[in-house]
């Protein structure tokens, strides 16, 4: 460890609190306990917020310093991603090198890049190869990277097909596409309907039916619409 990365922990370290620490074990089974250091979300963004504006040079050193011992300075790395990246080719160099090391579903969701809706194209192709991936949690970086920036004006009916075509039997990945598609029959309705009326199932009938949940469990689907939700359930 250098001594740019040794500061930075001490510096976390400074941030955590034990009690959340315990609460956010409980929330990411897949990460040893002893590797938490227990830093809240709005503290780990603020201190990123201060760190690319006060020491942008120490940002980039850490950033080039992978793999991390501990889950929150992989939450940082994820946050000082989209602060640091100013193109979606910079962003995807980053990403590249810290995506495999991703072990957990908060790291992954939490990585937002503003500098992506500059270019939606490269991004939806990238996205493409991301889905398309071994490792379990650059897969599901790709199905929540089109929910977050695909379901709205950049919405095409095929984007459905490729979250459909995902055949993985990792949870944290068909609870993203649960999450996805629960989106899509909120916000595209008129596209994504047929697919969850198509007999036999366009999905597996797990990710099928926990998507009709997540999406009955919305306030801006009528009740008379849930009711038509659940009887899709197979």
């Amino acid at each position: 460890m250098n001594h740019v990365t040794d500061r930075i922990r001490h510096e976390l370290e400074a941030l955590a609190d034990p009690t959340y620490r315990d609460f956010q074990a409980k929330l990411v089974p897949t990460v040893d306990p002893a590797r938490i250091l227990g830093v809240r979300t709005p503290a780990l963004r603020a201190y990123a917020r201060q760190l690319v504006r006060e020491r942008s040079a120490d940002a980039r050193v850490f950033l080039a310093a992978l793999p991390h011992e501990t889950y929150d300075e992989n939450n940082l790395h994820g946050e000082l991603i989209g602060r640091v990246a100013k193109t979606p080719a910079e962003a995807f160099g980053l990403l590249d090198a810290f995506l495999p090391h991703v072990d957990n579903w908060a790291t992954c969701d939490l990585i937002r890049v503003p500098a992506f809706k500059r270019d939606l194209s490269a991004v939806l192709e990238r996205i493409r190869s991301w889905i398309a991936a071994e490792p379990e949690y650059v897969v599901r970086f790709g199905v929540v990277q089109l929910m977050a920036l695909f379901l709205d004006d950049a919405f095409e009916p095929e984007h459905l097909e490729l979250v459909a075509a995902i055949g993985r039997p990792e949870y944290y990945v068909n609870m993203a596409r649960a999450w996805y598609f629960s989106f899509a029959l909120i916000k595209q309705p008129a596209a994504t309907m047929p697919l969850f009326e198509r007999r036999p199932c366009a999905l597996d009938a797990w990710t099928h039916n926990k998507a009709l949940q997540k999406a009955r469990e919305s306030r801006r689907i009528t009740p008379e619409r849930k009711a038509y939700l659940q009887s899709l359930k197979v």
